[in-house]
């Protein structure tokens, strides 16, 4: 959520900021609730410091004798009138949270301007020592006409047929040699994270409320884009709180990514500094209903419902968090250079950043069959912005405590990761090369073929 007193103290500089995210910021809406608000705040207050004088008036009058019943009947008359305005002060800030629940954060000021993708600005980008470069950067063509990854892998044990069957479209299934090469990239992914990157591996829920999507910023905004698994107050009944009171139960979602159980697991927390940076990272399934949205990438694994992925988070100091995101987007490339597949890194502009986004890289991965990089990691800070809506902060040994800054990146896509394994390292038989550092998990094996 945006910084209410940053939009009482500088509001021109954040609709500034907003529209480059191509966002109009209703200025005179802002205006009409701030002035309510101020109007009601000032009154309770006045009212309050009436409320006090006329109780010790009352007490004055009453210890020198004297009649104080005039006193009495307006100190009764007070705390109606400060309920009405406790009620009118909850609805005016309440109307003000819910619109900021929806506004994106603000971008970095090193954010391009741009609406699109086609506005992102390429960083750098690696290629494998073994790979030529044609005469724009990208990897040459190979000598024989590469097939695409549905190809090599429906041999290998790529069952889409199955998966429709049993849950409709944006399913895979996956069996023997392919479902094998799928795990081992995921476990080559955690142990990378783990044993070199200094993440702590974590367990996480598939299933979360909505308290804690509102924390991490996927509602309201995003809620048509999520799998619901039941709706509060229609079959659930309340629940118990940790001391047992009744509470309302609430609305459960499928996870569309683990950032949301790894970041939201600070919510309602003050984190000691010292304990900081908490770095975490998960393996989970990740489901989004949007998978099929605008008719794109309809063959293959690209965008699915239900896909794996391997999460990185970081909860840091605020002054650390710019240097995290650098060091961030070099864990996610570790993964793709081990791995000996070419991609480039992106900044990405105003425009297609993430809602919850101060500023993103997007990591590409070369997909030969298509002659195109594609999107297989994002890496974002999000500063405040999901801290202050879990009311997640850190204190020092002394002061009051402040907003946690948070980051999240894929670590990786472990579907694309295959999509990318495979088409890079097919050969003209329509064989695949396992990559040097999977072959561990593969038990030693080199290739896989029908």
């Amino acid at each position: 959520m945006l910084d209410p007193n940053q939009l009482r103290k500088d509001l021109p500089s954040v609709v500034k900021a907003l529209a480059i995210r191509g966002v109009s910021f209703d200025t005179e809406r802002f205006s009409q609730l701030e002035a309510r608000r101020k109007s009601l705040q000032v009154e309770t207050e006045t009212l309050q410091a009436r409320r006090n004088a006329v109780s010790k008036l009352i007490g004055q009058l009453k210890s020198r004798g004297e009649d104080a019943s005039k006193e009495m009947a307006e100190s009764q008359d007070i705390p109606a009138r400060l309920k009405e305005l406790e009620l009118d002060l909850a609805a005016v800030q309440g109307e003000l949270n819910d619109w900021l629940m929806t506004l994106p954060n603000l971008p970095h000021a090193s954010v391009p301007a741009g609406a699109s993708s086609d506005d992102n600005v390429e960083v750098r980008r690696w290629l494998p020592a073994h790979v030529q470069a044609d005469a724009h950067g990208d990897p040459r063509p190979f000598a024989f006409e590469a097939k695409d990854h549905v190809s090599l892998g429906e041999p290998i044990g790529l069952d889409f047929e199955t998966a429709r069957k049993l849950s409709g479209a944006r399913f895979m299934m996956l069996r023997g040699p392919i479902a094998r090469l799928h795990r081992a990239l995921a476990q080559f992914m955690l142990d990378l994270q783990t044993t070199e990157h200094g993440y702590q591996e974590c367990y996480t829920p598939y299933i979360v409320n909505s308290s804690t999507l509102f924390g991490t910023g996927q509602l309201p905004k995003f809620k048509d884009d999520m799998f619901w698994v039941t709706k509060g107050g229609q079959d659930d009944e309340p629940g118990r709180d940790e001391q047992g009171n009744l509470v309302a139960s609430e609305d459960l979602y499928l996870i569309s990514t683990s950032e949301i159980t790894l970041a939201g697991s600070v919510r309602d927390t003050i984190v000691a500094q010292q304990d900081l940076p908490l770095k975490l990272t998960a393996h989970t399934p990740c489901f989004r209903s949007e998978a099929g949205s605008g008719g794109r990438d309809t063959r293959g694994m690209i965008r699915q419902h239900q896909f794996d992925k391997v999460e990185m988070v970081q909860i840091v100091h605020p002054e650390t968090s710019y240097d995290t995101l650098e060091e961030m987007v070099g864990h996610a490339e570790a993964v793709l250079q081990r791995l000996g597949v070419p991609y480039r890194v992106v900044l990405l502009c105003g425009g297609d950043m993430g809602f919850g986004a101060t500023k993103t890289y997007d990591l590409e991965v070369w997909l030969p069959a298509q002659n195109t990089w594609r999107e297989i990691s994002s890496v974002s800070n999000c500063e405040a912005f999901q801290a202050r809506r879990m009311q997640a902060r850190y204190r020092a040994d002394k002061g009051k405590p402040e907003y946690l800054h948070t980051l999240n990146g894929s670590g990786l896509a472990v579907g694309r990761a295959l999509v990318a394994v495979l088409e890079n390292y097919q050969q003209e038989d329509g064989s695949v090369v396992v990559p040097e550092a999977l072959r561990p998990y593969m038990g030693g094996v080199a290739a896989l073929s029908a």
